[in-house]
């Protein structure tokens, strides 16, 4: 029993942090992309009025070496080592955070 029970603290913890990381993500998210598409509507509306003018190109150029392969490769191997360090917690912290998304 005494190997076994540190394993059902790690999968009873990692399903409950889960769950709430999951709810808090999905009430966060709804907020981030509300607010994300008012501000983006403001700036069309601001630009076709002639109050400001955005430079289109500026932000593609700022924003692309971001989305390249390679930075999207870096993510998705340090995800992969971070759900994959702790096994018990991520095998019970991901189902966790499917249900906190559902729930939330």
């Amino acid at each position: 029993m005494s190997t076994v029970f540190p394993w059902l603290q790690q999968i009873a913890f990692g399903g409950v942090a889960g769950f709430i990381a999951g709810y808090a993500l999905k009430k966060v998210g709804k907020f981030v992309a509300l607010a994300l598409g008012l501000l983006f509507v403001a700036i069309q509306l601001l630009a076709w009025s002639g109050f400001v003018s955005v430079d289109w190109a500026a932000v593609q150029a700022s924003v692309d070496p971001l989305l390249e392969t390679s930075s999207l490769e870096r993510a998705w191997r340090s995800l992969l080592r971070l759900l994959t360090y702790n096994i018990p917690f991520a095998a019970a912290f991901v189902p966790g955070v499917v249900l906190g998304l559902r729930r939330g």
